[in-house]
C-alpha cells in the first residue's frame, strides 16, 4: 500500500465540483461533482500512470531492477 498526497481544489463558483492533482505523480489529475468522485478519479489516474510508466521502463530496459525506498 502506498500513500500519496492529493491537493483538492473547489471548482469556480459558477461551475462547481472539484479538481485535484497529486504531488508525487506529476500529470495525475482528477475531477468530479463531489470530492469523493474527484478523489476516485485521481486514484484511477495515479494507478494508470504508474502502471504505464513501470511497463515502459522495463520495456526499455528489461534488466532494470526495483528497490524500495522509505523516507522518514
Amino acid at each position: 500500500m502506498k500513500q500519496f498526497t492529493a491537493i483538492v481544489h473547489r471548482g469556480e463558483p459558477d461551475e462547481g465540483g472539484f479538481w485535484a492533482t497529486c504531488l508525487e505523480v506529476p500529470g495525475a489529475n482528477g475531477q468530479g461533482e463531489t470530492k469523493a468522485e474527484c478523489l476516485g478519479n485521481l486514484k484511477e489516474a495515479i494507478q494508470l500512470l504508474l502502471e504505464t510508466e513501470r511497463a515502459e521502463v522495463f520495456r526499455l530496459d528489461p534488466q532494470a531492477e526495483t528497490a524500495e525506498l522509505v523516507l522518514a
